[in-house]
C-alpha cells in the first residue's frame, strides 16, 4: 500500500524542463512543483481529439514526431503583415472533459504532459496516464493568459485551422519558460486537488459539526456536505 502523501511536506520546488519531456525527468516531478518549460508544445482540444479519434482523421503530420507535451487551451492568435501568426495571449480550458479520448489519444501520439485547467481524478491518472507514463500539469489560477502567451517565440505551424477555427486548431508553438504550471499529478497517479480536497472537507466537516440547523431555508437548500447540490 502506498505511503499516503502529506501536503503539508509538499516543497513545491522549482523545475525547468524542455520539451519533448522525458520519461526520468518525469519521474523526479512531485506534487506542486512549479514546471516552466522550453522547446515545442501543441495547443489541442475537443476539435482535435474528435477528429482524430472519433472521426479517424490524421494531421498531415504525425503529432509523436513533434513534441510529446499537449496544452489544452484556446490561443489569442491575429494574422502579421507578413502572413503567419503570432499568439500573444493563451487560455486554458477544463481537461476533465476529455477523459474519454485520453486512452487513445495517449496510444496514438506518444504524449507524456497533458497542460490545462481543472485536472482530472486520481481514477483518471491511475487508469489513463499512469500506463502512458504520462502526468497533468495545471496552469496558476485565472487572468494568466497574457504571462503564458508572452512565453511563446515562435509559430511554427498550424493545422485544422479552416475545419476547426482558431480557438480549436492545431498550434505548434516554440515557447521559452513557459510557466508557471503546477504538477497535478504524479508517477504514482496521486491528484494534488484531491488530497487538498479530502483535508479542506475533513476541515470544514470539523468546523461546522455542532453548528445548529437553519430554521428556515430555501426550497432545495442542502446542508448535508454528501449530498449533490441540485
Amino acid at each position: 500500500m502506498a505511503e499516503k502523501i502529506d501536503i503539508f511536506k509538499l516543497k513545491m520546488n522549482s523545475v525547468r524542463l524542455t520539451t519533448p519531456v522525458k520519461s526520468e525527468d518525469l519521474k523526479k516531478l512531485q506534487l506542486g512543483d512549479l514546471v516552466f518549460l522550453d522547446g515545442t508544445i501543441y495547443t489541442g482540444r475537443e476539435g482535435l481529439y474528435k477528429r482524430l479519434i472519433d472521426d479517424g482523421l490524421d494531421l498531415p503530420v504525425d503529432l509523436s514526431q513533434i513534441t510529446n507535451v499537449n496544452f489544452h487551451c484556446s490561443p489569442a492568435a491575429s494574422v502579421t503583415d507578413d502572413g503567419g501568426y503570432v499568439i500573444k495571449a493563451v487560455s486554458a480550458t477544463a481537461s476533465f472533459r476529455f477523459g474519454k479520448w485520453m486512452e487513445a489519444f495517449f496510444e496514438k501520439t506518444g504524449c507524456q504532459m497533458i497542460l490545462g485547467k481543472a485536472g482530472m481524478t486520481s481514477e483518471a491518472y491511475k487508469n489513463l496516464f499512469l500506463p502512458a507514463s504520462a502526468i497533468y500539469l495545471t496552469t496558476v489560477g485565472y487572468g494568466l493568459g497574457a504571462t503564458y502567451g508572452r512565453t511563446i517565440k515562435k509559430v511554427r505551424d498550424v493545422y485544422w485551422l479552416k475545419e476547426l477555427g482558431i480557438a480549436q486548431a492545431v498550434w505548434v508553438l516554440e515557447v521559452e519558460n513557459m510557466g508557471p504550471f503546477i504538477v497535478e499529478s504524479d508517477m504514482q497517479g496521486n491528484s494534488l486537488f484531491e488530497l487538498s480536497n479530502e483535508h479542506i472537507n475533513q476541515k470544514v466537516a470539523e468546523l461546522m459539526k455542532d453548528s445548529p440547523k437553519p430554521t428556515l431555508r430555501r426550497f432545495g437548500e442542502e446542508t448535508d456536505r454528501q449530498n449533490e447540490v441540485v
